[in-house]
């Protein structure tokens, strides 16, 4: 027999895909008119480039007026350390909050929540006064300036994935731990041999999440990189979007340029992010 489908499940489904139009629709937009001449944009920026409207000019000119090879490697170097870094500290501390009792404990988790409430906006001019009297910021060097950058971004996001990550330890049954223990493990055998593994979703959530917080994050990397030869790809999308003025087709095609990577890692990842968030959701 036939499953009839409800009126409210039909409505459901009308909702999300208008969403998704909505959502996927701006980027479509602003990849095809990359390819088309800037003359034609205001006129007709809704049609596929083709013929004579067809270009590589926008390319070409971000090309040149930016260094992207440099700013990627910025980002990169940034947005992986952030990752490796949020993964490790909140990854052993939602561990020592989800396995061990310790006086303080419920402050300590209460705190944690609060954290995720604080906006970086209300932080970042301390915390930018503290890292030039440690002279990390300021100081024009390069990789100290990068410095700078990662650790507010590593601090940020640790109460978000210590939420999720404990969340899933609390699941993972104590046996396997007790077990190994027996078998003479230490603490961090324990966590690297068993946890991780039996968390990879909700670890490769966390550092999905982490890398493009960090690749985004333009407000912090305002602060820090102040340099040309420092500035991440956000940075440089800012840069060319000033200068640009009305040559919507250069902005088009640097927006295409710095989304890319991002679009990537979610194609590839986004079962595992979608895995993480709902894992540890239901116990037993």
């Amino acid at each position: 027999m036939k499953k009839r489908v409800r009126p409210s499940v039909i409505f459901i489904y009308i909702v999300l895909i208008f969403w998704g139009l909505t959502t996927v629709y701006p980027f479509i937009w602003v990849l095809l008119n990359s390819f088309r001449k800037k003359g034609l944009i205001l006129s007709d920026s809704f049609s596929i480039p083709a013929g004579k409207a067809f270009t590589l000019e926008n390319y070409a000119l971000a090309g040149e007026r930016a260094d992207f090879k440099n700013a990627y490697l910025n980002s990169f170097i940034i947005s992986g350390s952030v990752t490796i870094g949020v993964m490790l500290l909140a990854g052993l501390a939602a561990y020592g909050m989800a396995r061990y009792r310790f006086r303080g404990r419920n402050l300590l988790y209460s705190l944690t929540m609060a954290g995720m409430m604080i906006p970086v906006f209300s932080t970042i001019i301390p915390v930018f006064r503290l890292e030039v009297m440690m002279r990390i910021a300021g100081t024009g060097n390069r990789w100290l300036s990068l410095l700078a950058t990662i650790l507010p971004q590593v601090a940020g996001n640790l109460c978000f994935a210590m939420v999720i990550l404990m969340n899933f330890i609390r699941s993972v049954p104590i046996e396997l731990e007790e077990s190994a223990f027996m078998d003479g493990a230490s603490v961090f055998q324990i966590f690297f041999r068993i946890i991780i593994p039996t968390a990879k979703s909700s670890f490769a959530t966390v550092a999905i999440f982490s890398f493009l917080w960090s690749y985004n994050d333009l407000f912090t990397q305002s602060f820090f990189l102040r340099y040309p030869r420092d500035r991440a790809i956000t940075g440089l999308l800012n840069e060319i979007s000033s200068q640009a003025g009305v040559n919507y087709g250069l902005m088009a095609a640097a927006v295409v340029l710095v989304v890319i990577p991002v679009l990537v890692v979610y194609m590839f990842l986004q079962k595992n992010i979608m895995r993480g968030l709902t894992a540890g959701a239901v116990k037993g």
